[in-house]
């Protein structure tokens, strides 16, 4: 399995760098994270191959910081996501992806029943494990890692003492190269909803 990008993992460990955190400053939050890529993914090979990547859910984890009683900033991650690429309908690919990503949240009601929020960040997803099947078995296929924009929009329930209860959506932009044999044949477009629903404990 390959690591966060140096970029995400040092903003990530950089979240504990200050000393002025102070109780409830710290969140973290597990649950379910489903990836649900846009329909239409895009065509490979000129046009002649359209593509077509279907959802998954995995189990999501999520680490934050409140940086005043507004703001506050926070890494999603996840177990590996497993998806299947379609060509011109008939499953040709599986891979696996991991799409750490980092945001910053404004929170409109911090300390309320129930606390709107909304993040802007940026993803970086990384793929493995490619496998073929059906029109293209036994072929060489590839697909590239991504750097992209994600936007998010949530409420978490406060359930009393440190626990809240979260659900959220977010879009994010992922747009992966796709290699046949070593040569570039195109791109595709996942750009998915990821629908998440979380337990969470402040500390």
């Amino acid at each position: 399995m390959r690591t966060l990008p140096p970029t995400l993992l040092a903003a990530a460990l950089g979240l504990g760098l200050s000393p002025l955190a102070q109780a409830d400053d710290w969140f973290i939050r597990a649950g379910a994270a489903h990836v649900d890529p846009k329909s239409n993914n895009g065509t490979l090979a000129g046009g002649a191959l359209s593509v077509g990547i279907d959802a998954n859910t995995q189990l999501g984890l999520v680490i934050g910081r409140q940086l005043g009683d507004h703001w506050a900033v926070e890494l999603l991650a996840a177990t590996p996501f497993k998806h299947t690429v379609s060509l011109n309908g008939a499953e040709a690919v599986d891979f696996k992806h991991l799409p750490p990503t980092l945001s910053l949240q404004y929170h409109f009601a911090p300390g309320g029943r129930v606390n709107p929020f909304l993040g802007l960040g940026v993803n970086h997803t990384r793929t493995w494990s490619e496998s073929t099947r059906g029109p293209v078995q036994g072929a060489n296929v590839r697909l590239g890692d991504s750097w992209g924009a994600a936007a998010q929009a949530g409420l978490a329930f406060r359930l009393g003492g440190s626990m809240e209860l979260v659900v959220e959506a977010r879009w994010i932009d992922i747009d992966v190269d796709v290699r046949l044999e070593g040569t570039r044949i195109g791109t595709a477009h996942v750009d998915p909803m990821v629908y998440g629903a979380y337990l969470g404990w402040r500390f």
